[in-house]
């Protein structure tokens, strides 16, 4: 089903037409002092990409959530998908402030997959479809925006479609850290997937989207009615987000909105090898001039450790810059046990000690354990009701740095200040960090955890009571704030006194 958006000009032809009609029929030229009527923006047409089920050997790979769908009232299922897609060329300088024209240039044969998680009961589908640029940096498709969103997206009811877009998914690069890219995993299976390169990513998430919005033959959501269709994508893709928003979506007006979660600085090629590359500035904001909601949703790693301080802007009426303090671009709950979390247990809420995955990510500390799932969860609704209702979020405080924006400022504790708070930090029971820390490869992007030994935490709340007291407080203010939901608040009051009896044991 076509959203409202797709059918602007038809109503404002439609308007024309009635305004006409009631006037006094007399022929006569505007008055000198009236503009000119708006002109209605006009989009170039997406290809409609061909939709067909994999072949029967197997079942599909991606590491996702563990428990089983069905839990939850969900079904997964996977489509590939298959055409001709462009690549972009830039139309002069793509400068700084991210308003880039851009045109489409080469074609290229492709085959992908794409991955639906969908209400079994379509009465309870909301409307809204995510659709996440699945994130390849580990050398395989993760969806790491489903991992740390996925209890919001799924007591809502929202269709999540994970899309590999980007060659190594599916092909692997040259230094895997483990061999888990598609044809590795299930050569029978995706043998017949064909990625022509990455400078033909961007027009291949267009067309899954367009598969999406206007059905072929074949329909993925099987009859759901889609209202709006909001991108997302983490890190690597959240910059791949940043150059579409800048370059493809004025061409397209593709998505009804967009999540650019944990971006670096600058933003990655418009085009690359095996074509000619054409690079984009070191630093890029994403252009003031939208049509449609951005949401910026940043950790303490991405703000210095991956540069993003240098990309900041200010909030407008299209834009919205969240900053979470005590929060790592990856995190304990999102890679580690946030994978078999259902929504209900608060003991996934605990902050805890672990260095890491085990088998797969070993770091020198515990890694971050901080709020940024819950605050994304938050930061999701927000998006949703701003697509659907046109109520802008709040706009919260930045991280605050030293002069020389090199190093953040911290609270007695070690904490640092500003940005979006929680009760990690307001009534804190460790230290948490984003700034980075060593071991295996991915490490730097994990953060780290020290927690409070029981003298601490009997200095700063005396006892249980105490503490429970402070994260009342702090929660009660973050939720009035619009920062976390108040469906998340019963499991941090919950939570409050495990975690207090795992720091101060046998009081």
């Amino acid at each position: 089903m076509k959203s409202p958006r797709h059918h602007a000009n038809v109503v404002f032809g439609l308007a024309v037409a009635l305004l006409t009609a009631c006037s006094d029929g007399k022929d006569r030229a505007p008055e000198a002092s009236e503009p000119p009527p708006p002109v209605a923006p006009t989009f170039l047409p997406i290809s409609q990409p061909e939709v067909e089920d994999p072949p029967d050997a197997g079942t599909l790979f991606l590491l996702s959530t563990t428990f089983d769908l069905a839990e939850v009232g969900y079904q997964q299922r996977e489509y590939f998908l298959s055409g001709e897609a462009s690549a972009f060329r830039n139309v002069g300088e793509l400068g700084t402030d991210g308003a880039w024209e851009a045109e489409p240039a080469e074609t290229a044969a492709y085959r992908t997959r794409v991955v639906v998680y969908r209400p079994v009961d379509p009465a309870d589908f909301s409307g809204t479809v995510l659709v996440e640029w699945l994130n390849v940096t580990a050398g395989f498709d993760t969806g790491p925006s489903y991992g740390s969103g996925h209890v919001e997206i799924l007591r809502r009811g929202h269709v999540w479609v994970g899309v590999s877009a980007q060659r190594v998914g599916i092909e692997g690069s040259e230094t895997p850290v483990v061999p888990l890219h598609l044809k590795a995993v299930n050569a029978e299976r995706y043998a017949a997937l064909e990625h022509p390169g990455d400078s033909f990513s961007y027009d291949m998430f267009s067309q899954a989207a367009q598969a999406l919005r206007e059905p072929g033959t074949v329909d993925l959501l099987e009859g759901l009615d889609v209202e709006r269709i909001i991108a997302l994508g983490e890190s690597q893709s959240a910059g791949r987000l940043v150059t579409y928003i800048n370059a493809v979506h004025p061409l397209y007006n593709t998505f009804d909105g967009y999540m650019v979660h944990s971006r670096g600085d600058g933003a990655p090629a418009l085009a690359q090898a095996p074509l000619e590359p054409i690079a984009t500035p070191d630093s890029v904001r994403i252009r003031e001039d939208l049509n449609v909601p951005v949401f910026n949703f940043q950790t303490e790693t991405d703000v210095l450790l991956l540069g993003a301080i240098n990309d900041r802007q200010p909030d407008t009426d299209r834009f919205r810059l969240w900053e979470v303090a005590g929060t790592a671009h990856g995190d304990y709950y999102s890679f580690i046990i946030g994978r078999e979390d259902t929504g209900e247990n608060p003991r996934f809420l605990l902050v805890e000690e672990a260095n890491g995955i085990p088998g797969f990510l070993n770091c020198a500390r515990p890694v971050n354990a901080g709020p940024m799932a819950w605050v994304f969860g938050a930061a999701l609704r927000a998006l949703d009701t701003w697509v659907r209702d046109g109520i802008a979020p709040p706009t919260g405080d930045l991280l605050t740095v030293d002069d020389a924006g090199g190093a953040f400022l911290k609270d007695d504790l070690g904490n640092v200040l500003g940005g979006i708070r929680t009760p990690w930090v307001d009534a804190p029971v460790a230290i948490l960090s984003g700034e980075g820390q060593e071991g295996d490869r991915l490490c730097f992007l994990f953060g780290t955890t020290v927690l409070f030994d029981a003298a601490q935490m009997a200095s700063l709340y005396v006892d249980q009571a105490g503490y429970e007291a402070a994260v009342a407080a702090a929660l009660d203010e973050a939720v009035a704030s619009g920062f976390l939901l108040e469906d998340d608040a019963a499991r941090i009051r919950a939570v409050a006194p495990l975690q207090w009896q795992s720091q101060v044991p046998g009081e």
